[in-house]
């Protein structure tokens, strides 16, 4: 395990001081290499959290660039980083919330050969995509590497949240998308409320960092939905579905 320096344990002293986390679960975090796809919304909320909470290293993969219509919620974009690369722009602003985390980045879609080689070099994964494809994609790669993953969705004032640790008696993120097919709607088609991904991006860096630390009981083996009109929370078992393709 690596070692705090004075600077660290002085920076994280508000998370070190937690009983169930402790010297332990702060090493674990530097220790600790995250990947996320999606620089949009999910991702610049997700991030922006992990870095400050002393990850070692996230990889950020977008290929897209910064528009104007993308800075009412992704908050790691400003007007100055319009037309820029978003990895490239989110890579300067988390490097400016905490300078000790490294992150790479990765502009363009990978196919699954080069998005396999990277899960394997990571301790989780975190979905911020915006299209169940995507998802479905990452979902399969994790699964055969048994690398866990966070999966995060939002859309008009709704969110949802699930963790897939591909233990065997637990369903995968495609036993989820099979009962309602690949025809979601994104957000240019539906809207979407700027703190919602802040809502759901939270809970993601929350998960992705109780998985690292070993720390409480993770949302796997159910998902956690977000009803912002109500602000109210329900959670739903998710059942392995015995016919699905990738984890049966």
């Amino acid at each position: 395990m690596v070692e705090l320096t004075d600077a660290e344990m002085l920076r994280y002293n508000r998370q070190i001081i937690l009983k169930q986390f402790d010297f332990d679960g702060q090493e674990a975090l530097k220790a600790s290499s995250m990947l996320i796809l999606g620089a949009g919304g999910l991702g610049c909320a997700s991030t922006q959290y992990l870095a400050a909470a002393g990850i070692g290293k996230l990889t950020l993969i977008d290929d897209d660039k910064v528009e104007v219509s993308n800075l009412q919620r992704q908050v790691l974009h400003n007007d100055s980083t319009v037309g820029a690369l978003k990895v490239e722009s989110a890579k300067q602003a988390l490097i400016t919330i905490n300078p000790n985390t490294q992150v790479e980045t990765v502009a363009k879609r990978l196919d699954d050969n080069e998005l396999l080689a990277l899960i394997e070099q990571h301790s989780i994964v975190l979905d911020c995509s915006d299209n169940v494809a995507t998802r479905n994609q990452l979902n399969r790669l994790c699964h055969q590497t048994k690398t866990p993953l966070v999966s995060g969705a939002a859309i008009r004032m709704e969110g949802q949240i699930s963790v897939y640790t591909y233990q065997n008696d637990e369903p995968c993120y495609q036993c989820l998308s099979a009962l309602f097919g690949e025809q979601a709607l994104s957000c240019v088609e539906a809207g979407i409320m700027s703190p919602v991904v802040g809502i759901v991006g939270a809970v993601q860096a929350m998960e992705a960092i109780k998985v690292v630390a070993n720390m409480g009981q993770p949302l796997s083996g159910k998902i956690l939905m977000l009803d912002a009109m109500s602000m109210s929370w329900r959670e739903m078992k998710l059942v392995k579905q015995p016919t699905c393709s990738v984890c049966s």
